[in-house]
């Protein structure tokens, strides 16, 4: 038996358990060059595993710094963690809007 991931369910679980900041960037790369559905819900997915400071803070940097996807996804994941204070500032500054913000 492998430690290594064999599909895309697993690597992309993998990416999420691990959470580094190169972890959350391979994530949202996968993004900008799919977006299929099947994509779209893996990374969705991924997100919601990483539990550590340096993949938040890299999601908080996509928050403001990525394409409109990118943005979407990171609201998604602070959204769910109800961490609202990122969101108003997404807002306020124009990085997302309030139905991506605050919809439930």
């Amino acid at each position: 038996m492998t430690d290594q991931p064999i599909n895309r369910y697993q690597l992309f679980a993998a990416l999420g358990r691990s959470g580094t900041a190169a972890d959350v960037d391979a994530m949202m790369q996968h993004l900008n060059e799919r977006t299929d559905f099947t994509t779209t819900r893996l990374v969705d997915f991924a997100l919601s595993l990483v539990e550590t400071g340096d993949g938040a803070e890299r999601i908080h940097h996509y928050l403001f710094h990525g394409t409109q996807i990118q943005r979407n996804y990171a609201a998604l994941y602070f959204k769910r963690r109800y961490e609202m204070a990122p969101l108003h500032k997404a807002v306020a500054e124009g990085k997302i809007d309030e139905v991506q913000a605050y919809l439930r």
